[in-house]
């Protein structure tokens, strides 16, 4: 790489140095012809060991291969009665058994691997200006930087990795990281310095400090939570596993055991390949098939949502929390106080404090300003034209601690605090000092107003709570999960937001370590408490709680600590990463209910057929299937064709909606539990019917 001045640098293509923007939402096609390819190579026995369910299936598989090729190397078979059409149709089944599982992992895999490439368009090709110690400037790759090396990036450029701006303030483009089509302020100071690697500039030039190395960035860590590769098992998903598998090893006993009984006391034998189909029949096969992809599916889905997730073992803490801790400033409420009501001075009337506080305000390019503005107009009030580039704006200071307009004519038009507008004035009228001395014990903030040094009136600005935060926070609540609104507000504020938003708790004047005691509290109480964040103060907090959301916009600290980073910086989406965690864990209870209930529905489809003639079960046979082969078969035919028919129900997610937790068990137990049985038994019984109708014995 060439070196040299700043103003005399090799520059890199304009490919090269801005990189690929590509949304990361755009939508990612899965390659079905890929998908079937890889759903044979998961026919390697390397593959296939990491599903003991399967894997049970598969050795099966091969063995009535084996028999059907070379039937003569097996004696005591052909002794049994050996019928070579009807090995081949259950060797056929047991292969569509492995590899419908094997498709079902090909397909949630496909799905992750197209959404990690759409991820890795972001970084492709990126360059960096790297400042080196003696001020100069070169171009290296991206994947060159290590943590702590300086990089300068200008307009139309693509920061190359996770940083903070140390020097310099710009306007970066989020848009192909976030999805989010507004542009962002990022500079050097403050808790706003946090840069995403693949974002853009637009307007400015900034010095940044990378804090990543490559390969460990926000995006690395989401491309390596979409693939499956480098998924780990959460505690649940490993408990059900094991249950699985004990499950299968002791219905392999049973049917071991039962052949060597009915040999023993002269029952009579059962042909080989009747002792595999039943126990393929009885083992979870439905369920053992879909765990992977469940799993896999739940975590692409909170890669789509833009949330950088360090641990596929968070996203189930999410769907099993007990407490959420919120912040009050932009999580709850907007964040900005907005103007909600005028309050004219006595002997002024409403229209002359309104036009007062449109005139101070009209320049003001602040939320507050706008906001106020915005009041009253909507109140009607209208100006005449008036010729702006001959106006003073006396901009606000913290010395003065007011702001407003001289007008053309001289006229000034102010709006300040109570103390800083009664300063200017010289007096405050005392009905007028209540009026906001009322409004600030009710939490929100005066602000008065002057025109030619003549109070004129109050105007009330108000930290508004989010729109439909309310409704959100009720859900939370039918889901068992407590609310805990932390904010440093007086009590009288918080107490105002908490009743207005919903929450179930609050803490006021909570300091940076009140956060943190808040986590351990409830953690001692052995629950599971989230918390939202984006300080460096609320670092120790965050990696404190079980899921710790912190924020794309916060510090880095926070974003280390967290052990999920929204890409959007929307605090309330925590309650969306929380329904995400629910519908995992209901997607996977309500598979393993279908799976059980339609494993009951086969033990009275195939033990009665295939013990008849041997002992009496035809009170057990209410399908009334005479024949046993077809019987066997047909049942082991809907074993098969229940996983591909699955495979939406695993990727999408079952239905869920806040409820509390015993109606949504109910209604599980009801919708999937009694599904699988009634299925189980309509599917056997049209697949006898078809199998016996076509001529299969």
């Amino acid at each position: 790489m060439a070196v040299g001045t700043p103003g005399a640098e090799i520059r890199p293509t304009q490919s090269q140095a801005v990189g690929a923007t590509v949304s990361v939402r755009r939508k990612a096609h899965t390659n079905f012809g890929l998908v079937l390819e890889r759903s044979f190579a998961k026919f390697d026995p390397r593959e296939q060991v990491r599903n003991p369910v399967i894997f049970v299936v598969y050795a099966f598989t091969f063995f009535t291969g084996i028999v059907c090729l070379i039937p003569w190397a097996f004696p005591d078979i052909q002794r049994q009665g050996f019928q070579e059409n009807y090995y081949v149709a259950v060797t056929v089944i047991l292969f569509l058994t492995v590899w419908f599982a094997n498709l079902a992992e090909a397909v949630a895999e496909a799905q992750a691997k197209a959404q990690a490439d759409s991820l890795r368009d972001v970084r492709a090709g990126l360059q960096a200006r790297q400042i080196l110690p003696d001020g100069r400037r070169r171009w290296i790759a991206a994947t060159q930087l290590h943590r702590g090396d300086l990089v300068e990036v200008r307009a139309s450029e693509t920061v190359p990795l996770d940083g903070d701006v140390s020097k310099g303030g710009a306007l970066i483009d989020e848009s192909m990281m976030t999805g989010e089509s507004a542009a962002v302020v990022r500079e050097s100071g403050g808790d706003r310095t946090s840069v995403l690697g693949g974002s853009r500039v637009l307007d400015g030039t900034v010095e940044i400090r990378i804090t990543s190395e490559p390969g460990t960035s926000f995006l690395d860590r989401m491309i390596q939570l979409v693939e499956a590769t480098t998924r780990d098992k959460s505690p649940n998903e490993i408990a059900l596993t094991l249950v699985l598998n004990a499950l299968t090893l002791a219905l392999l006993v049973v049917i071991v055991t039962l052949a060597y009984l009915l040999g023993f006391t002269g029952l009579g034998t059962l042909n080989l390949a009747v002792l595999i189909a039943l126990l393929v029949c009885l083992v979870p096969t439905t369920i053992g098939g879909l765990l992977s992809a469940v799993g896999i599916s739940g975590v692409t889905r909170v890669a789509r949502a833009n949330v950088v997730c360090k641990s596929g073992k968070a996203i189930e803490a999410a769907g099993d929390l007990d407490v959420l801790i919120l912040d009050k400033t932009g999580t709850i409420t907007v964040g900005t106080r907005l103007a909600v009501q005028f309050v004219p001075a006595p002997g002024t009337d409403a229209d002359t404090c309104q036009r007062t506080a449109l005139l101070a305000s009209m320049l003001d390019e602040t939320p507050e300003g706008r906001s106020i503005a915005r009041l009253a107009t909507l109140r009607g009030i209208r100006l005449e034209k008036i010729k702006t580039n001959e106006c003073k704006v006396v901009p606000f200071s913290t010395a003065r601690r007011m702001s407003g307009l001289v007008l053309p004519n001289g006229m000034e038009m102010m709006k300040g605090s109570i103390g800083a507008i009664a300063e200017y004035v010289g007096s405050f009228p005392e009905e007028l000092r209540k009026a906001a001395d009322e409004a600030s014990r009710q939490g929100m903030t005066p602000l008065a107003l002057a025109r030619q040094k003549q109070v004129v009136g109050l105007v009330i600005l108000k930290d508004v709570v989010k729109p439909g935060i309310a409704q959100r926070l009720k859900e939370l609540r039918t889901m068992g999960i407590r609310t805990i609104m932390c904010t440093g507000d007086n009590r009288l504020t918080a107490l105002s937001i908490a009743r207005e938003s919903g929450v179930d708790e609050f803490v006021a004047e909570a300091k940076p370590e009140t956060k943190l005691r808040l986590v351990a509290l409830e953690k001692s109480h052995g629950r599971l408490v989230a918390m939202t964040g984006d300080g460096t103060n609320d670092a120790p907090a965050l990696a404190r709680a079980d899921v710790g959301f912190a924020m794309n916009s916060g510090t880095s600290a926070a974003k280390e600590a967290g052990n999920m980073v929204d890409l959007d910086s929307d605090p309330t989406k925590i309650i969306d990463v929380i329904s995400i965690g629910k519908q995992l864990l209901i997607t996977r209870g309500a598979l393993t209910t279908f799976s059980i209930t339609n494993d009951v529905a086969k033990y009275f489809a195939v033990i009665p057929a295939i013990f008849i003639g041997v002992t009496n079960l035809e009170f057990l046979n209410v399908l009334q299937l005479s024949d046993p082969r077809v019987a066997v078969l047909s049942t082991l035919l809907f074993n098969a064709l229940m996983i591909p028919l699955l495979i939406p129900l695993a990727l999408v997610g079952a239905s869920f909606r806040p409820m509390p937790a015993v109606d949504l068990l109910r209604r599980n137990l009801l919708l999937y539990g009694g599904g699988g049985l009634v299925s189980a038994f309509v599917g056997i019984k049209l697949l006898y019917i078809l199998l016996f109708a076509i001529g299969v014995r």
